[in-house]
């Protein structure tokens, strides 16, 4: 009871509602900081300084000193390093609090499903396959691809297969391009990707391929691509290829890299590495 009184009581009567209020303030805002990060590339490179930052202590502890000595040394330039690797990621998160807005934050909207985004997606696919129309559509994950793509015209729609099919006619002001889906929205049409890098990939894929094959390589996203020449269908995800998709394939397999995935976190699916096959 000495206890309480000398320490517990003082320490309750001194507490006032400012200090509530700063702690929920706090609280909001580191939120929202680790909500943004999750969204871009900076979540994996905060893992890899959080792991240099171990192995920091570890050779520290076991006296390794040159690799100590070369770590300690390192990190005395990492605040430098960090705001030039983020500088894309700390630009847009000042944009956005630029143009936020309070309904945003208190948005009570129930979110369609990403499911029935695919099912929109897989018509659209289907429709375009058969009348060889030539489509390149862009799902994020985790990260926005927004330092990766160049140009576009933001739509921030739904989706649906009448816009989609609509995007790609030939000759109409957005067919050129790739569609970025974000969420489950159609966010943005006629963006600019970056070309693959591998040297290996066969003469017969056209720009869409390629495209589709340097983003997946850039980012953690699902691209699909239907071939103006054949038809085929193919999807690319973490730089490989798998072509000749039906529709029920093609929905199968979406919603497992998108969907289960995103539940289970680790989904087998087997991909030709490299060139594709037919």
């Amino acid at each position: 009871m000495n206890y309480l009184e000398t320490v517990v009581y003082p320490f309750i009567k001194s507490i006032q509602l400012t200090d509530f209020i700063d702690v929920i303030l706090v609280a909001f805002v580191v939120y929202h900081v680790v909500k943004f990060i999750r969204q871009t590339r900076a979540l994996q490179l905060l893992k890899g300084l959080g792991i240099l930052l171990v192995v920091m202590y570890v050779s520290d502890w076991l006296q390794f000193n040159v690799i100590n000595y070369i770590l300690i040394n390192t990190m005395q330039v990492g605040v430098t390093a960090l705001l030039i690797v983020f500088q894309p990621e700390l630009r847009r998160a000042l944009e956005h609090v630029g143009r936020s807005k309070l309904s945003g934050i208190l948005n009570l909207e129930e979110p369609r499903k990403l499911s029935d985004v695919i099912d929109e997606v897989c018509i659209a696919a289907g429709n375009c396959s058969k009348s060889r129309t030539g489509a390149l559509i862009v799902f994020e994950k985790q990260s926005q691809l927004n330092d990766l793509f160049t140009g576009g015209t933001v739509i921030n729609a739904d989706v649906s297969s009448e816009v989609l099919e609509n995007i790609f006619v030939p000759n109409t002001p957005l067919h050129d391009g790739a569609v970025i889906i974000r969420g489950e929205k159609l966010y943005m049409a006629s963006a600019v990707l970056p070309l693959s890098a591998n040297k290996r990939l066969s003469k017969e894929f056209g720009t869409r391929h390629r495209a589709a094959l340097g983003v997946t390589e850039q980012a953690d996203c699902v691209a699909l691509v239907v071939s103006e020449e054949t038809g085929k269908i193919s999807v690319m995800h973490d730089g490989d290829m798998i072509r000749n998709l039906s529709a029920a394939s093609l929905s199968e397999l979406l919603n497992k890299l998108l969907v289960t995935e995103l539940e289970e976190k680790s989904i087998p699916v087997k991909f030709f590495k490299g060139r594709a096959k037919q």
